[in-house]
Parts: structure tokens; sequence; C-alpha cells
């Protein structure tokens, strides 16, 4: 399921996501490295016509860990500890872009949100998301989870 699909079914969710990811510009992507250990990279998340795209440097370890295994974890980046702001993470499978379009509209997002456009070679996947959570700490505490099977769920949290 792409970006547009999963906030069409959880738009709270995906609104807090996209809020978090907007807002840090950054967030953090576990992949499997080939001896099965994880491995954790910053990444900039950039939404295009619909879909959470990743750019990566040609040839980077995370790459080669998506064309091995295609499972990852993305988690939003954060620096307070107190887990006010909110943790958001997307659960699936990376898919690489190859079509020339898409790629270009990738780049001139990117080179309009940052003033920076990607060099060729690079590498660029979709995320096909599976599983979506949230959790927030302090008074407004929160904690959301989302699949296709269960649809949005409202968990108990767990300082309650």
């Amino acid at each position: 399921m792409n970006w547009g699909e999963f906030a069409a079914a959880a738009p709270e969710l995906a609104g807090l996501g996209q809020g978090l990811l907007e807002r840090a510009g950054l967030c953090f992507l576990a992949t499997l490295r080939a001896d099965g250990w994880p491995r954790i990279s910053p990444c900039e998340p950039f939404i295009v016509d619909g879909e959470m795209m990743l750019g990566m440097m040609w040839r980077s370890k995370k790459a080669r860990d998506l064309h091995r295994d295609p499972r990852f974890t993305l988690h939003s980046a954060h620096a307070e500890r107190t887990g006010t702001e909110g943790d958001f993470k997307l659960y699936g499978r990376a898919v690489e872009v190859t079509d020339p379009q898409q790629r270009e509209r990738y780049a001139q997002t990117v080179e309009n949100k940052i003033e920076w456009r990607p060099p060729d070679p690079y590498h660029l996947f979709c995320m096909d998301i599976e599983h979506a959570a949230y959790i927030r700490f302090g008074e407004d505490r929160e904690a959301l989870r989302w699949s296709p099977a269960e649809g949005l769920v409202h968990l108990r949290h767990p300082a309650d």
C-alpha cells in the first residue's frame, strides 16, 4: 500500500506521522545487513504523487540491504527524551523506482523543498506500507496501531 492509500485508510495516523516527518525532515531507516544484524541509517523522506520515497547514495549499504531484503522499519526522528512529540513508525517493504518520470518528479520535489537535486546515479525506493504505529507520552499520551486487516486501533497506553 502506498502512502496515499495509507493516508486514505488511516488519515489520523498518517497526519500525525506526516507532521513529525516534515517537521524533522529526517527519519531513521532500519534495514537488515547481509549477516542478519539490523542497520539504522538516517534518510530524508519525501511524499511524491502519493508515494513515500527515500533516495539513497549510489551503492550505499542501506540500498544494498534493501536489494537483498526489502523489509524495513522507518522511525520518525526527534531529539527530546520525554516522548511528548510522539514516535511514528512504518513497517513494510521497499520497492526500487526505475521509471524515469517518477524519478524526475522525485528529484524536482527534493529540489523545490531543500534546494538540492540528487545527482545521478542514485537509488530511489518507494515504501510499500504494511503496518504503522504511533505513541506519544506526557499529558496528551496516545497509542495507535494500524494494519490493513485491523484498521486503526486506539491502544491502551503503557503509562495508563
